[in-house]
């Protein structure tokens, strides 16, 4: 028998209608803006399948704008999020898209910035406010957020994966998961810890000199 949580059989806290389409493309839209980290101006939202169909009925455009200004699933400002927004001068478009193979509610995020290239993560509102996250930048990953996780993004060389588990291990950091994927000579690992994931470590991490790019997130609230 499955192990179900209580937030499977109540529902997130959030501000309604729809836990898959409200609360979930909040915390998915959260998440993004929480790897990305940086000053944008515009947010490009493509939309697939039932996302791209019923966005404007359930709220998801709205929760999408408030997740990318860091608002929880409960935020009561969440239904002015496009004021909110248009006050700090970001700009956002939706556009309904056909991802290909994914899960209808899917969401591919495409920040834009003024000086530097663009970034794109994409995810999917999987229900009960649950939110897979599935590709960034064309770097296939998998996680929840439910759990505190780090990207890193490194050479692939030996022995670097033992490097990164031992940092953990000496910050009494238990792993949850892991999963590492490779492209040519490049490595992107994901990981999923018991425990938060403070910035001494992300730098202790991030001075190994493999390391191109690291970024610890911790769960977003539900």
């Amino acid at each position: 028998m499955k192990d179900y949580g209580v937030f499977d059989i109540l529902g997130p806290i959030m501000i309604g209608p729809s836990s898959s389409h409200t609360a979930g493309a909040a915390r998915l839209a959260k998440v993004a803006k929480d790897v990305v980290d940086e000053e944008f101006h515009k947010v490009i939202f493509y939309l697939h399948g039932s996302f791209g169909k019923t966005f404007e009925g359930h709220g998801t455009d709205k929760a999408l704008v408030a997740g990318i200004l860091g608002m929880e699933p409960s935020d009561e400002n969440l239904r002015n999020s496009f004021e909110i927004a248009k006050s700090k001068n970001i700009d956002f478009e939706f556009i309904e898209a056909d991802l290909g193979y994914q899960h209808p509610n899917t969401v591919k995020i495409v920040f834009k910035f003024e000086d530097k290239e663009d970034i794109y993560i994409m995810g999917s509102s999987i229900g009960g406010g649950n939110i897979l996250i599935t590709d960034i930048n064309g770097n296939k990953v998998e996680f929840s957020g439910d759990y505190p996780t780090m990207l890193i993004k490194y050479i692939d060389q030996k022995g670097v994966i033992s490097r990164i588990s031992s940092i953990l291990s000496t910050n009494e950091i238990n792993i949850a998961t892991m999963k590492v994927t490779r492209e040519n000579d490049i490595a992107t690992m994901v990981v999923e810890t018991d425990s938060e994931i403070n910035k001494g470590i992300v730098g202790e991490i991030d001075k190994l000199e493999e390391v191109i790019y690291i970024k610890g997130i911790n769960p977003i609230k539900r």
